[in-house]
């Protein structure tokens, strides 16, 4: 379990990196965005995209 969480912890910096590497001005531009959002609207995102992955994350381990 602890080697699971640290691996996914790992892809995500990987992700991330890649976003900044890819398109470092469209990033910078959706955490402007982002900085105007109010704080609500910010939390229901955040707990969308949490039920989203962990709802794939489920799918994937079931041998979806």
């Amino acid at each position: 379990m602890g080697s699971d969480l640290l691996a996914a912890v790992c892809l995500v910096a990987v992700l991330e990196g890649l976003f900044l590497f890819a398109a470092p001005r469209g990033w910078k531009q959706a955490v402007e965005q982002m900085l105007s959002m109010p704080d609500r609207q910010l939390r229901v995102i955040g707990a969308i995209c949490i039920g989203a992955g962990l709802l794939a994350l489920w799918w994937v381990r079931q041998g979806g």
